[in-house]
């Protein structure tokens, strides 16, 4: 049960965006300009960095959410299971392992993101955009995880929800629509 009453049909960081609207409004406009905007890395990476931030904070909503995004987006469930599982030893690029292990580093302490580590992106064929995009995605990811488990923000009563918010933010991204979000009649 959420700490605060939040709308009931809304579950997760939605329910949350809607209570404030004038907080919503920056947060989203940050989170679709990193994981929608012009970028040389696609949005599936750019998801993939979300997914494996909220699989490591134990965050379950953006968990589901971005793993259903991510899987729509690459077209490819297993490769974000095993992304989750050990990004290391997914079959991604290098550079992407490289950024993964950077986001990783980030969740658990941006003073964890070493040299070498940024190095080691820069030697794949990061660029420095890719990498600040890339512990900025992690951290912004990490700000949501806190938001939604801090207020016990509600999980959806039906699996389903997951599939049909990956499709609205891989369709449409992660504005408010026009008029919100009505409850179902």
């Amino acid at each position: 049960m959420p700490h605060i009453h939040l709308p009931e049909h809304l579950p997760g960081i939605t329910g949350l965006l809607e209570y404030r609207l004038d907080t919503a409004l920056p947060i989203r406009e940050l989170t679709q300009l990193l994981l929608r905007g012009d970028s040389s890395l696609s949005e599936g990476e750019r998801e993939l960095i979300a997914t494996l931030i909220s699989t490591r904070n134990k965050t379950a909503f953006c968990t589901a959410a971005h793993t259903s995004a991510a899987e729509m987006l690459l077209g490819d469930g297993t490769l974000v299971e095993q992304v989750k599982q050990n990004y290391e030893t997914a079959p991604v690029s290098e550079k992407m392992k490289a950024l993964l292990h950077i986001a990783a580093l980030v969740q658990k302490s941006g003073k964890a993101v070493t040299p070498d580590a940024v190095e080691r992106a820069k030697n794949a064929g990061a660029t420095d955009r890719e990498i600040h995009d890339t512990v900025l995605i992690a951290a912004l990811f990490c700000l949501y995880n806190k938001y939604v488990d801090g207020l016990a923000t509600a999980l959806p009563a039906d699996e389903s929800y997951y599939s049909l918010l990956g499709k609205r933010i891989t369709e449409k991204g992660y504005m408010r629509p026009p008029g919100g979000y009505p409850p179902p009649s």
